[in-house]
């Protein structure tokens, strides 16, 4: 069929678009950057560009929506125009064009109100409770997704968690800079189990959501490796994986948590160059449980995870030995 993917010069929807290309899809990208995948057609533009977007989905069957605004802090305004806005205008662009599914990439952070989700499913997302702008917006976008579900324009919201592997800026590149920097503290002694998403799994999962959304629409999943981890344990991996010193300190949770609050508080009216280097969601995260129920997103989507954390870490270390 023909793809559109949004955000596709981002990590995950590089690898999005290069698997539908794999797949025998015709895939078109939108995004500001060109998407650097080969045989395919970029179009260049913004996701609250109504001419781009139109663009870009004229004549598509199917959508993956990853392009986002992510980050811990910054402009409210900036997160509610991509976020929201952005998915509204495309949404209503993929009604025009008569575009017959689309998954909506989202985020476990819609229902994370501070407190541990340990073998739970998709729960339902909460603007209203959840923690920093990225999370609230997010969670107001797929609940905006899923209203426009019809027989029509069939909507299924996947909620990929932590997608990491070699050659991501993100996640691993993050914990990477901190750790060489001394700013990445173990929380509690990272002793939170959590689930994490290797990249070819993420991406094989979004387009079997793709596939099967006259099965899964009008509904979200969470899509993991299965395999929950300490979190200290997974840091610690990613670095020795990279050649990088893990952390080696710990702070209680609570002071944490509350730093972060208070750093928050310093960055709204003075923001840093870079990202803060704490704040209450990010505490919250290394320190409470996250891992997930995979059974009912395996059955509705056909799907399981081809690369193990074992197997996708051995790939990191090949990766950083280039």
């Amino acid at each position: 069929m023909i793809v559109t993917v949004t955000g596709a010069s981002g990590y995950l929807g590089r690898a999005v678009a290069a698997h539908l290309v794999a797949a025998g899809h015709e895939v078109r990208t939108l995004q500001r950057r060109a998407s650097g995948v080969d045989s395919l057609t970029d179009v260049r533009g913004s996701l609250t560009d109504a001419e781009a977007v139109a663009r870009a989905l004229d004549g598509a069957e199917g959508v993956i929506h990853l392009a986002a605004k992510v980050s811990l802090a910054g402009d409210p305004a900036e997160f509610r125009a991509v976020n929201v806005e952005g998915t509204r205008l495309l949404l209503d662009a993929a009604e025009r064009a008569g575009v017959s599914r689309l998954v909506h990439v989202s985020s476990p952070s819609v229902a994370h109100a501070g407190s541990a989700l340990e073998g739970v499913g998709a729960e339902p997302a909460t603007p209203e409770h959840a923690r920093g702008e990225y999370a609230r917006t997010k969670a107001e976008a797929e609940l905006l997704a899923l209203e426009r579900d019809t027989a029509a324009l069939r909507v299924v919201v996947i909620r990929p968690h932590l997608v990491w592997g070699p050659g991501d800026p993100q996640l691993v590149g993050r914990i990477l800079d901190r750790a060489r920097r001394g700013r990445l503290p173990l929380l509690d002694g990272g002793r939170a189990l959590i689930d994490s998403t290797y990249i070819d799994n993420a991406a094989s999962g979004l387009t079997a959501a793709l596939h099967r959304a006259e099965h899964a629409h009008g509904r979200a999943f969470v899509l993991t490796n299965g395999e929950p981890r300490p979190v200290g344990e997974l840091l610690t991996s990613m670095c020795l994986a990279s050649n990088v010193r893990p952390p080696r300190w710990s702070l209680p949770a609570g002071l944490a948590r509350a730093a972060g609050s208070l750093i928050e508080r310093v960055w709204a009216i003075r923001p840093g160059e870079d990202e803060p280097p704490m704040t209450r969601f990010l505490a919250e995260q290394l320190s409470t449980a996250h891992w997930f129920d995979q059974r009912e997103t395996r059955l509705a989507l056909d799907w399981a995870p081809s690369v193990s954390i074992d197997e996708g870490l051995r790939r990191l270390a090949a990766h950083a030995a280039r």
